[in-house]
Parts: structure tokens; C-alpha cells; sequence
């Protein structure tokens, strides 16, 4: 049985639920008292049969706070509260960081990187250069894997498998709630698990939202718009030259637990289902969009080196 440690918790963001509730089950009563609703329907929509349940375990929690950790705990079977995260190294095989504020990840996963542990680390990376580097020779050797969900939603399963069919592709658009910098990287994930990362240049445009323009060497592009504060969406738009596909996606637990089997998967196996390269070219197009914003110009990812 692997055993996994899962730490933090940011605002807005139920990962720690989610994830350990998909690898060890939940407990009906304690989650619907957790304050999340919608975790609590998606997943009281499931099957016994539909969880990671066997091959691995949350056996360690650690949150900022003693009793979100105790409701954590309690909601999701797991059996060990640690007052200090690194209070896991010895005890677990690895450890999911369930937090999406970047600004915390490398501090975060250093000892348990260095301690030899794999590592998950919930989106975005890093849009710091130097914590980058430091980074990238963990996930080279398939210790650090980190990704959005949406890399694995169900809702591309048709296009991704289906993508040679679309011919000379003329526009790709995603469209996301949230900040470009929060919630940009979903769309990017979701996009760059369909077709191969040809990116040449970024160009931000910032007006009552964030838009994006991706630049291919095919000629090719790519929008992203990032609609801070409105519906929730998760939209993904294809439109080639024989044919368009569109799709919204909605279905978290699904892509949840694709992408927690993807990392149980590297554990085990010690290969990974993302190359080092390219989520550090992801991080250079969220770099780049904001160097592109600020400046006011159209930024080459040549000129973000890593």
C-alpha cells in the first residue's frame, strides 16, 4: 500500500477534500458538514466502485489549521494529523501539496524532494525562475509531477483522441472564471494534453478581462480568456479547417481522478505522464503573458530561460 501525505489548504480551493475523498472514500455525515456543498454532491453522485480505492492511501494530513485538518481528517478517513508537515518524511512514500497559491510550493516541496519522496503539487508550479530551476531536475527524473485537472478532463476525451482529424487548425480558445495567473493554467493543461506545444510568442491584452493570445510557428493561434469574477466556466473551442469542436467542462471528479491515478501511477512505476519540458513551458507562458501585460508588448519564450 503507498502512503500519501497530503498538506495545505488555500482559499477557495477543495483539493484536500477532493483528493484524499477520491483515494481512500468519505464519510457522508462529516462531508457534508465540511462546507463544501458542491464536493459533497459530486461525490455522494458516485459509486463505491468509481474511488482510488487499494493501491494507495491518505494516511498523513496538514493543514495551517489544527481543525480544518481534524474536519479533513475526519471526512476522508484519514488517520494521522501532523502538527508540522515534515513531521511525514519517514512516514510516507509521497505527498500531494493541495494548495494553488504557487508562492508557497517550492518552500513546501523542498524536503520531501530532497528527502526522495514523489511529489504532486497542485497548480500552477511556480511563475518564479529560480524556483523553476530548482524544480526542474525533479520532474526530469519523475519525482514532481505537477498539472491542472483539466488536463484529464472526460469532456476532451472525443478531440484528444480524435485530433488528427482536424484539419490545419485555425483558432483554439479557452474560456475561464478567475485570474489569468489562478486559472490560466487550466486551460493551458487542457489544451497542451491535445495537441504538441508550438508556442512562439505571447502577447496579453488587459481590458475588463485578461486575454491571451498564444502565437504558434505553425501560424496557428491560441486565446485564453481569463473572465475573473463571473459564471463558472470551462470552456474549450477547436476550430480547424474541415471541422470545430466545443466543450464545456464540468465533471471535476473525473478529471480529479484521472489525474491522482496519473501520480500513483509514477510512483509506482517511476515514469511519468507529462515531460519535464513541458510544464516548464507552460510556466513560461504564464510568465510571458504577465511580462507581456506589463511592458505592453509581445514577449518571445526565448527570452524566458529556465
Amino acid at each position: 500500500m503507498i502512503k500519501i501525505g497530503i498538506i495545505g489548504l488555500s482559499e477557495g480551493n477543495g483539493h484536500p477534500y477532493s483528493f484524499s475523498a477520491i483515494i481512500n472514500g468519505y464519510d457522508k455525515k462529516f462531508m457534508a458538514e465540511s462546507g463544501w456543498k458542491g464536493i459533497y454532491e459530486y461525490l455522494n453522485l458516485k459509486d463505491e466502485s468509481d474511488f482510488l480505492l487499494g493501491k494507495a492511501k491518505i494516511t498523513h494530513v496538514w493543514t495551517q489549521s489544527k481543525a480544518e485538518s481534524e474536519k479533513i481528517s475526519k471526512a476522508t478517513h484519514i488517520k494521522n494529523i501532523c502538527d508540522n508537515y515534515e513531521d511525514m518524511i519517514g512516514e510516507v512514500d509521497a505527498v500531494i501539496i493541495a494548495r494553488d497559491d504557487y508562492k508557497l510550493h517550492c518552500e513546501m516541496a523542498k524536503p520531501f524532494l530532497e528527502a526522495g519522496l514523489s511529489v504532486f503539487v497542485d497548480k500552477p508550479l511556480s511563475v518564479n525562475k529560480d524556483e523553476l530551476k530548482y524544480f526542474l531536475p525533479y520532474l526530469k527524473t519523475n519525482k514532481l509531477m505537477s498539472c491542472a485537472g483539466v488536463r484529464y478532463a472526460k469532456e476532451l476525451d472525443y478531440i484528444r483522441a480524435n485530433i488528427k482529424d482536424f484539419k490545419n487548425m485555425k483558432l483554439i480558445r479557452g474560456t475561464v472564471l478567475n485570474s489569468w495567473e489562478k486559472y490560466g493554467i487550466h486551460m493551458l493543461d487542457g489544451i497542451f494534453n491535445i495537441i504538441d506545444f508550438n508556442v512562439k510568442s505571447v502577447v496579453a491584452i488587459n481590458g475588463k478581462h485578461m486575454s491571451v493570445i498564444l502565437k504558434n510557428y505553425d501560424e496557428s493561434i491560441i486565446q485564453i480568456d481569463a473572465l475573473d469574477t463571473t459564471v463558472k466556466t470551462f470552456q474549450f473551442d477547436f476550430w480547424a479547417e474541415n471541422q470545430k469542436f466545443t466543450a464545456e467542462v464540468d465533471d471535476n471528479f473525473t478529471a480529479f481522478k484521472r489525474t491522482l491515478y496519473y501520480f500513483i501511477q509514477m510512483i509506482e512505476t517511476g515514469k511519468s505522464d507529462i515531460e519535464a519540458n513541458l510544464t516548464i513551458n507552460l510556466m513560461k507562458v504564464l510568465m510571458a503573458a504577465r511580462i507581456s501585460e506589463n511592458e505592453n508588448r509581445e514577449v518571445s519564450l526565448n527570452e524566458i530561460i529556465i
